[in-house]
This record gives C-alpha cells, sequence and structure tokens, in this order.
C-alpha cells in the first residue's frame, strides 16, 4: 500500500525528539484515499461474520465506525478512563513510564458476539492487548485486530497473539 504511505504525513519528533509520529489526519481529508483505506480493510472481514467492532479512543472511532457501517456491525467505543456516562468495565495497562486504563460500557458486548478491535495504527500494542482483555471479560468471540498502519519495529503484535492481527500499512 504505498500509495498510502505516500499521503501519511511524517512528523520528527513528535511527541518528543527521536520519535517520527505517523499522521493520519492526511488520509482521512483525503477522500479517495480514506474510501480506498476503508474498503480495504472491509474486503478483508467481509465473510467473519462480525457482530461488533470495538474502536479504541480517539481514531479507531473514525476508522471502526466507518468499518463498522460498512460491515452491517455495531459499533462500540472503548474510551480512556472516566468518559463514559454508564456502568463499565476497566482495563489497566502499563506504560513506558506508568500505566493507563481504558473502559467499555458493561452492556456493550454481549456473550458470544463476535469482535473485531479496530484503531487506527499499533506501535507496542499495550492498549490493542488491554482492549482485548476487555472483550474476554465481557465474553465476546475476539475474531481479531484491525489497523490501517502497523510500525513492526517496534513489535506490538506479539502482545496479540492469540488472535488474527491485520494491518493495511506496514513500516518496517
Amino acid at each position: 500500500m504505498e500509495e498510502f504511505k505516500r499521503i501519511i504525513r511524517e512528523v520528527p519528533d513528535f511527541p518528543k525528539p527521536g520519535i517520527v509520529f505517523y499522521d493520519l489526519t492526511t488520509l482521512f481529508k483525503d477522500a479517495s484515499a480514506f474510501r480506498s483505506a476503508v474498503d480495504s480493510l472491509a474486503a478483508h472481514y467481509h465473510d467473519r461474520a462480525i457482530d461488533v467492532i470495538v474502536g479504541i479512543e480517539s481514531r479507531g472511532f473514525i476508522i471502526g465506525s466507518c468499518l463498522a457501517y460498512q460491515l452491517g456491525a455495531g459499533f462500540v467505543p472503548v474510551r480512556k478512563l472516566g468518559k463514559l456516562p454508564a456502568e463499565t468495565v476497566r482495563q489497566t495497562y502499563s506504560l513506558e513510564y506508568g500505566s493507563d486504563s481504558v473502559e467499555v460500557h458493561k452492556d456493550a458486548i454481549q456473550p458470544g458476539q463476535r469482535v473485531l478491535i479496530c484503531d487506527d495504527l499499533i506501535a507496542t500494542g499495550g492498549t490493542a492487548a488491554a482492549v482485548g482483555e476487555l472483550v474476554k471479560k465481557l465474553r465476546g468471540d475476539l475474531v481479531g485486530f484491525s489497523f490501517l498502519v502497523e510500525l513492526e519495529f517496534l513489535n506490538g503484535r506479539r502482545k496479540l497473539d492469540s488472535c488474527e492481527v491485520f494491518s493495511l500499512i506496514r513500516y518496517p
């Protein structure tokens, strides 16, 4: 998917020196590229009978809701701590310096529903793995993980070893 790589803006030294930030907003604003990216993701899952797409805050909401629409699935947002109004289930995970938590509504996924977790990008995999744990807590059937971009050099998929991981664009 080299054509997508040409559209994605690479911002050096953001959010700190030595980091290259892959800014997908340039892909999102290009109507043709955005449609093509979502269609490509949907094509990968069209025969998987997905019941629910779980989108990870915040850019996973953009991709995940489009993918849910394409696949005729429901959409469930996973948010940072304290952002959801009803009763939630929480998962805490480790960061390089500390920890963070994500939450989902307790009634968002029914036992046995086929769930696909979606985000814009996988880096180290910690957030995606935590969301996978949330799906398991709610007894959903985790079909896999879907990402627009994968930063392969960070080996994030190793934290998601029990499921299929599909990424459309890969940076080695």
